[in-house]
């Protein structure tokens, strides 16, 4: 594995987070909260991994920036946005999750669910953004060098 790894490493950890958080969603949704707990405690590691990877991935990289091929005004608007607001949302939810985890872990149930029914849209859409964005950098839209 090379620096370079990373980054698809890190969509796949988003993506897996995407998917536990949905299915916590469900779970609780049926009345599993057993099932609920264990599987929105692994999309919370599964985000931490992530937080790990990204971290380590610009510290490797010494903070150099992806630069995005699209070349369409509009696509280019769509993108910048879409990378604004998550980040700006990614920064909340790190603050956000822990508290609306620790909450379930106290037992306080109601502020818990009121925590959850705001954390949850916020949490998803950093999770899906964040494998859109490795999409749109690495996949759709790379730079190629033009050595």
């Amino acid at each position: 594995m090379t620096v370079h790894d990373i980054p698809t490493l890190n969509a796949a950890l988003n993506a897996t987070a995407t998917v536990l958080i949905l299915a916590g969603f469900v779970l609780i949704k049926r009345g599993r909260r057993d099932a609920h707990r264990a599987t929105m405690l692994t999309a919370g590691v599964v985000s931490a991994l992530f937080l790990v990877g990204y971290v380590t991935h610009k510290v490797l990289m010494r903070g150099i920036h992806t630069p995005f091929g699209g070349e369409s005004p509009a696509l280019r608007a769509f993108y910048y946005t879409m990378l604004l607001t998550h980040i700006v949302l990614a920064i909340a939810i790190a603050y956000l999750v822990p508290r609306t985890f620790l909450l379930a872990i106290k037992g306080d149930y109601e502020r818990h669910k009121r925590w959850a029914k705001i954390v949850f849209p916020i949490w998803l859409y950093v999770s899906i953004t964040g494998v859109l964005v490795y999409f749109f950098l690495y996949r759709w839209w790379p730079v190629i060098p033009t050595e």
